[in-house]
């Protein structure tokens, strides 16, 4: 059997608008996703049960047993087509772990389309949608690409018509922040502040129809910034230092710790990534655009 191989995109997230908490203890969210050219690449081949290995960005930090998420996709699937979870998988990662880009949710995403692949399943995406949500509140939109609101814990995919290309430069600070702390940390933050339903920004909506990077600097929004500031405040040095190299906009990734750069192009990025390069303020840096297909087969 002729091995199955996937690409997989991390996200940013344009708006993060995070509502009150619900019974089941996750928050109430409003997000717009963007799907980023950083992928992951997954390769599935013929194996006895689920074996998983890992190289690239962050993954000798990585677990490879049961509780890593592409393991738990492939068993889901096999588990709804009524098989036997017999595959080999590798990932080459090049999303950064833990720095708020889903690069977990990607690789589960991944996971799914290369054992529908090679197993021969046949499922659409809708279906494999359902399962993803399953698995975590980013792994549906880790399928879909492109721009998408999602509602619910994130996993309520709505795709956005957009126009153009978006150049974003990404600074990936040492250590990861745990998500779970940065919603505590926003909850503390609010105290007893009444938190209104969530609402999606014209604004943005627009600036992604034209495609319009200025427009879409002036509404970026992320409500957990402030909390992954207070529990990392060497973060609001590194988006102060991306703002005075250039950058149109800066913002925290999702939960963080990586900072997301909006830029005007390409050289733009390359400027503005070798200038926050220069401070030694983040581990790395790295370049990419948006938006780009979700999960998709490149070899079979």
């Amino acid at each position: 059997m002729v091995p199955v191989i996937v690409r997989t995109p991390a996200k940013v997230n344009l708006q993060l608008s995070v509502g009150p908490q619900r019974p089941d203890g996750y928050h109430e969210l409003l997000t717009v996703f963007h799907a980023l050219s950083l992928e992951d690449t997954i390769t599935a081949s013929e194996g006895s049960g689920v074996t998983l290995t890992m190289a690239g960005e962050g993954a000798e930090k990585l677990p490879t047993d049961e509780s890593n998420l592409a393991h738990q996709a492939a068993a889901l699937l096999a588990q709804n087509a009524g098989i036997e979870p017999n595959v080999t998988l590798h990932i080459d990662k090049q999303i950064p772990i833990a720095g708020g880009m889903a690069g977990g949710s990607a690789d589960a995403a991944g996971t799914l389309v290369a054992c529908d692949a090679l197993w021969r399943l046949g499922y659409d995406r809708e279906q494999l949608s359902e399962m993803a949500a399953q698995l975590g509140s980013d792994v549906p939109f880790a399928l879909h690409g492109g721009n998408a609101i999602g509602r619910g814990r994130g996993e309520e995919i709505t795709p956005i018509l957009g126009r153009g290309e978006f150049h974003w430069v990404l600074a990936l600070a040492d250590g990861g922040l745990s998500t779970p702390e940065v919603y505590r940390r926003c909850d503390e933050l609010r105290g007893d502040e009444q938190v209104a339903e969530p609402e999606i920004a014209d604004e943005l909506l627009h600036a992604l129809r034209s495609g319009d990077a200025d427009q879409l600097a002036g509404a970026l929004r992320n409500d957990l910034q402030a909390a992954a500031l207070s529990l990392r405040p060497t973060l609001r040095g590194l988006l102060e230092s991306g703002i005075e190299f250039g950058a149109l906009a800066g913002l925290v990734s999702g939960s963080g710790p990586t900072c997301a750069f909006l830029v005007r192009d390409g050289d733009h990025a390359l400027d503005v990534a070798v200038a926050l390069t220069a401070t030694g303020a983040c581990r790395t840096v790295k370049r990419a655009s948006g938006p780009v297909s979700g999960a998709h087969v490149i070899a079979s």
